[in-house]
């Protein structure tokens, strides 16, 4: 199995963090849509944390495992990868 099937076929444990949690409860209040744009990038995080969309990208100035998706022109789901977890870290504004 090359290491790109065994990346698709490892499961994550999602973990989300407090920041992600208040930023998800801010957009419920502030904006629905978004709020459902934000979890269906969770959802797609979830299923392949490397691609597919939102445009993921690495952030290089951050931990090399760090990544983020876009949910709009301003702001960004950020999360990290590593082998058995997927940690949510926030979901409104770029990277912090």
């Amino acid at each position: 199995m090359s290491q790109t099937e065994v990346q698709k076929t490892t499961v994550r444990v999602p973990v989300f963090e407090e920041e992600f949690r208040e930023d998800l409860g801010w957009w419920y209040k502030h904006d629905v849509q978004k709020a459902y744009k934000v979890l269906d990038l969770v959802q797609a995080i979830l299923l392949d944390p490397f691609t597919g969309i939102g445009k993921p990208e690495p952030l290089k100035y951050l931990d090399a495992d760090t990544w983020s998706r876009r949910i709009d022109l301003e702001h960004r789901v950020v999360y990290t990868v590593t082998h058995d977890r997927i940690n949510f870290l926030q979901a409104r504004y770029h990277y912090e």
